[in-house]
């Protein structure tokens, strides 16, 4: 998390905005994910409304083309989260019946539910938005999220490389991008190193996280301990 932080900070002019997550969510997140492991989880997040960001630490990450009211819930870290839907990149964004308020489903389209954020997982994909996932996020009062994870065996859901977007690898032993004549590698896909093993028994080599606005605009996320300070903060440069 220290890690993924300092990148947040040395790229804070990239983003517009930015989105305070707690650590502990985050592990409760990854966990998930990695029951889930082949499928795909849908997650539904709040804000807690008693715990803005930090001002020093909102001004640390300020880009220069920071702009305010841009989503729902910014300048509040997110609470809680909780798992709304599991299956296939085609079935997971829809959420089931139970999660539903029917009275405004109509208008709230396919994520008629009432979280602020959503977070989805891509088993064995870069955590870059697809299609579905614009699509899906155009319902979104907040932001988006993804954490994509590499395992491995790869069994029916191989990891594909050339694939256009910006990726933020979390840990610092993430892999730097391989080569292009290397991306189907089988003896680079062999030396990856492994981060640890799934309850389902595949090998993690790599996570991802990125958030984005359904105008496109990636968002930076800080990872937070419970004092809302990101990890690594007295690390980062003054």
């Amino acid at each position: 998390m220290e890690t993924y932080n300092s990148d947040s900070f040395a790229t804070r002019e990239s983003y517009t905005a930015q989105i305070h997550l707690p650590g502990k969510v985050f592990e409760q997140l990854v966990w998930w994910a990695l029951q889930a492991l082949p499928d795909e989880i849908l997650v539904g997040m709040d804000i807690d409304a008693n715990t803005p960001h930090r001002p020093e630490v909102e001004e640390k990450f300020m880009g220069s083309e920071h702009t305010s009211g841009l989503f729902q819930g910014q300048g509040f870290t997110i609470g809680e989260a909780h798992i709304v839907n599991r299956g296939d990149s085609y079935s997971v964004h829809h959420l089931p019946e139970d999660w539903t308020d029917d009275m405004f489903s109509t208008s709230r389209g396919s994520r008629a539910g009432r979280f602020t954020h959503w977070l989805h997982t891509h088993p064995n994909a870069p955590a870059i938005p697809s299609h579905a996932d614009a699509d899906a996020a155009q319902e979104t009062p907040g932001v988006d999220m993804i954490l994509g994870l590499r395992f491995s065996p790869e069994g029916p859901l191989p990891w594909f490389d050339d694939v256009d977007g910006v990726r933020r690898r979390v840990g610092v032993e993430a892999q730097p991008e391989p080569a292009k004549s290397r991306k189907r590698s089988f003896f680079f896909r062999q030396n990856l190193k492994v981060l640890g093993v799934a309850p389902s028994g595949h090998k993690i080599h790599e996570i991802q996280l990125i958030a984005f606005r359904k105008n496109g605009l990636g968002i930076n996320v800080i990872l937070v301990d419970d004092d809302g300070l990101p990890y690594g903060w007295n690390a980062l440069p003054s």
